[in-house]
């Protein structure tokens, strides 16, 4: 096995740095910093970075197959034109509370955006509010699950058929069958990780169907087995890693974000809020999947 190498990209520096994405087509690396309402985009080979805004918070992005991006926001949904730098707004999720807004998504393989909501500050009896949502292409929204305090980490087994979400605040990642027209069906615990004291946050899948994700609260990234043992751990040089991706030419360089400084967390470590490229894991990930008809 390789000697595994982690680097910091750039000079970046994100109060909650979320959401990493690479654009295969591009060859870019597109991230957001959600409360300070950024997207970057990041080209490896120049060090250029370009910078778009967006309202805050942002809770995450997916690229979409006619270029652009759509976008989870506070309380709702919109489409990104990068060329034009324009932003349209989509449909509500219907819920106007201050303590309750949309987090982590991903597209799905069938070109639909999944993406679930966190409730802040929720009193010890009180039932989280939310839950996670399904846009597909016209802009019809359904809801596929509630009672998610912290959703993170939506990913999909290479197969499509398993679906994988984190409920960070209770330090559970869910798996569930997964259909193209179908509900979630089957949910069961995939991991608990309480015994790491912490939470997962985001989290990406690899070629062999394994899940990588974030320890959020102990600086490092897990790699899980398809039946939810830890095979591998890597520590990162901050204290607050958030979210993972695959990319480069290859697909095998681990792209990571960082916290600075969020609600809840907080590093002051010079690096803290920076990019990073993890590179030597001898793995790569599938490209990632987009929004929009085929």
């Amino acid at each position: 096995m390789s000697a595994v190498r982690i680097t910091r990209i750039g000079t970046t520096k994100d109060q909650l740095g979320e959401s990493p994405v690479w654009d295969e087509r591009r060859q870019r690396l597109f991230w957001i910093d959600a409360l300070a309402g950024s997207i970057h985009a990041l080209d490896p080979v120049t060090g250029a970075t370009e910078q778009f805004g967006a309202p805050a918070p942002i809770g995450s992005l997916a690229l979409r197959r006619d270029r652009g991006a759509v976008l989870a926001l506070r309380h709702g949904f919109a489409r990104y034109d990068f060329d034009m730098r324009v932003l349209t707004e989509g449909p509500s999720i219907g819920l106007d509370h201050p303590k309750v807004r949309l987090n982590d998504g991903k597209a799905d393989p069938y070109g639909r955006f999944v993406a679930g909501t966190m409730h802040g500050d929720r009193a010890p009896d009180e039932a989280p509010l939310g839950g996670l949502y399904r846009l597909d292409a016209s802009g019809a929204l359904e809801l596929l699950e509630t009672d998610l305090a912290v959703s993170n980490g939506p990913c999909f087994s290479p197969d499509g058929r398993t679906f994988y979400l984190a409920d960070s605040a209770r330090r559970i990642i869910w798996a569930y069958d997964y259909s193209q027209d179908g509900p979630l069906a089957n949910k069961r615990v995939f991991v608990n990780t309480e015994a790491q004291d912490s939470g997962c946050d985001g989290a990406t899948i690899d070629a062999e169907g394994y899940i990588w994700s974030v320890l959020v609260r102990i600086g490092k990234i897990a790699r899980f087995a398809p039946d939810g043992t830890i095979v591998r751990t890597v520590d990162m040089p901050i204290r607050h890693p958030t979210s993972v991706t695959f990319g480069g030419t290859d697909l095998d360089i681990l792209y990571v974000t960082s916290i600075s400084r969020s609600h809840a967390l907080g590093d002051d470590r010079p690096d803290a809020g920076g990019l990073f490229a993890v590179e030597g894991l001898g793995v790569r990930g599938p490209p990632a999947h987009r929004f929009g008809p085929a």
